[in-house]
This record gives structure tokens, C-alpha cells and sequence, in this order.
């Protein structure tokens, strides 16, 4: 089944040349299906890079799925044009009023900040605090995950002294879980981040499970309220040359950066990246939209509570 998108979508061209099934709304409007609904805060600065990321990994389900793009008032991208924001995002003040099935939410470069001096902050509180009775399933990216855990639970995040760059292997802490169906026992994942949670600021609270760490990264993957909420510090979605961008750019600048780790053969920046989470990414993100969103959400979308 296809992914449901605004018609004209940059990314619906580029996936298109990666033989990824995608539907306008006019069409999907003819079809007489109920189709999840699924939105999508993206609050990163390259706002079409990550919607082409999202909407790749998504597009592997059966399920038919129309996504909206949500943005919130107190946020204006300087990176994206104002014309496609205004083309193909919606004010969170309209979305309110209504529910999803499901909800992603992305990352932000913020994490040297404290979550209050964020400009956005407020809103970004209420978007988490409407999708707690108005979604049937979330997840937090990175950033967005150490912010969820800390308006929810009082989590906090703790810098780290060096980026945590690259592609790093992963264990299971309750390999029976549906997220994790079709898994190997280990698996690998890309993070990009500044920042972490710690395990025992995680173990001090009721009603939250690590279910995913790394030796290296650490704690990845923390379920809350029987799969209604996912907090995810790594990216799956990234596409294979995204860390090869980053680590790129920012030796450009002269930013102080180290090689993203198991990520180059031989740590040769010449050499192409070798993509090794492709498959979980793949599972994680369809286990999550069949187990958790399609299998619990009422048929009758209004009445998700």
C-alpha cells in the first residue's frame, strides 16, 4: 500500500526514482478505504531531506497511510522555503482539533539549550501534551525524545564529551516485544547527538522500560505507556550518506569533529559509507505502524483517548 501524500511533495519525485509507491490525496480520496492517519512535527532545519528520510522508511508497511506535516507558530525554518511550508505543513492550532492514529517527531539541533530557553518551547509542550490523548501511538527522534522524556517523566539530558557520531551496535532488553519482531539479535543504528539519557535517571521512574542500549551510544530505545509512546535517541531513518554529510560540513567549517565511527570501511572518508540498519529500520518502523498503531486504533478515529 502506498504512503498518502500532498500532491506535488519534493520527496514524492526523489523517492519515485527509488521505486517507492507513493499516492496523492486527490487520489487516495477516491478510494473507499480508511486510511491511518499519520502526522509528522518536523522541527529539523533541512525540512525536505527529512521528510524524504520519513517517508522512505514508512513507505515499506502494507498499510495505507495519509501523512500530514505539522508545524507550530513559534517556529519559522530559515532553511526551507516559506513556500513550500505554506504548501505543505499545517498550523498545530488546526490539527488540534483533531486526532491521529499516529505521530512522529523529529529531532532539532538544540541540545546544548535547557528545554525552557527554547523560543518554541510552550507550544512544543502542548503539541506533547494533545498528542497524549489524541494519538494512538508516538514516537520522539533524538532530540525530540529527550524532550519527551523530560516534560513527561523529568528526565534529564546530560551532555556528553564528545559527539556521540556513527553507526553502533545494539542489544535487545525485551527481544519478545512486537517493535522488535523479525530482529536479529543484535542490531545496528546510526546517532548524530551531543547529548544522552542515562539509564539510572531512567530506572527511577514507574512506567518507563529501556528496551534497547548500545555499549557505546547507550540507552536507545525507551517504551512508555505500553507502546503508546517510543523515545528513540538514534536514527533509523537516516539514508546512507546523511553522517558522510554531516561529519563533511562540519569539517568544512572547521567545527571540532571526529570520524563517525564504524561507518567508513577502514575509516577511509573516501570510501563509500556501509549501510548496516537499513533492515531494522525497516522492521522497527512497520512493527511500530502494524503492532501499535494499526492493531489498537478504534476504526472510529474520534475515539482515541
Amino acid at each position: 500500500m502506498p504512503l498518502i501524500l500532498p500532491d506535488q511533495l519534493p520527496a514524492i519525485d526523489a523517492l519515485k526514482q527509488e521505486n517507492i509507491f507513493t499516492m496523492g490525496y486527490k487520489r487516495a480520496d477516491s478510494q473507499q478505504i480508511r486510511p491511518l492517519r499519520l502526522a509528522v512535527l518536523n522541527l529539523m532545519p533541512l525540512k525536505i531531506t527529512t521528510e524524504t528520510d520519513f517517508i522512505r522508511i514508512l513507505s515499506n508497511s502494507a498499510l495505507q497511510i495519509k501523512v500530514d506535516f505539522m508545524k507550530i507558530k513559534s517556529h519559522t525554518s530559515k532553511n526551507t522555503p516559506m513556500e513550500h511550508m505554506m504548501a505543505f505543513y499545517r498550523n498545530f492550532e488546526d490539527m488540534k482539533k483533531e486526532k491521529y492514529d499516529g505521530l512522529l517527531v523529529t529531532g532539532a539541533p538544540l541540545e546544548f539549550m535547557d528545554y525552557e530557553e527554547v523560543r518554541y518551547w510552550g507550544e512544543l509542550q502542548e503539541v506533547f501534551n494533545w498528542a497524549h490523548h489524541n494519538v494512538t501511538s508516538t514516537i520522539y527522534v533524538c532530540w525530540a525524545a529527550f524532550a519527551g522524556l523530560y516534560h513527561f517523566y523529568g528526565v534529564p539530558k546530560h551532555n556528553t564529551p564528545h559527539k556521540v557520531f556513527g553507526v553502533f551496535k545494539h542489544k535487545m532488553l525485551n527481544p519478545e516485544l512486537p517493535i522488535f519482531r523479525g530482529f536479529d539479535d543484535e542490531f545496528f543504528a546510526p546517532h548524530s547527538r551531543h547529548c544522552e539519557v542515562k539509564r539510572e535517571d531512567i530506572e527511577k521512574v514507574p512506567g518507563l522500560d529501556i528496551i534497547a542500549e548500545s555499549d557505546e551510544a547507550g540507552v536507545t530505545i525507551v517504551e512508555a505507556r505500553n507502546g503508546r509512546e517510543f523515545f528513540i535517541t538514534c536514527h533509523f531513518e537516516y539514508s546512507p550518506l546523511t553522517l558522510d554529510g554531516e561529519y563533511k560540513r562540519d569539517l568544512g567549517k572547521g567545527l571540532p569533529i571526529n570520524m563517525p565511527q564504524n561507518y567508513y570501511p577502514g575509516d577511509n572518508p573516501a570510501l563509500t559509507p556501509v549501510v548496516r540498519w537499513r533492515a531494522a529500520a525497516n522492521l522497527l518502523y512497520t512493527n511500530w505502524l502494524n503492532y501499535y498503531v494499526y492493531q489498537e486504533t478504534p476504526f472510529n478515529i474520534n475515539d482515541i483517548n
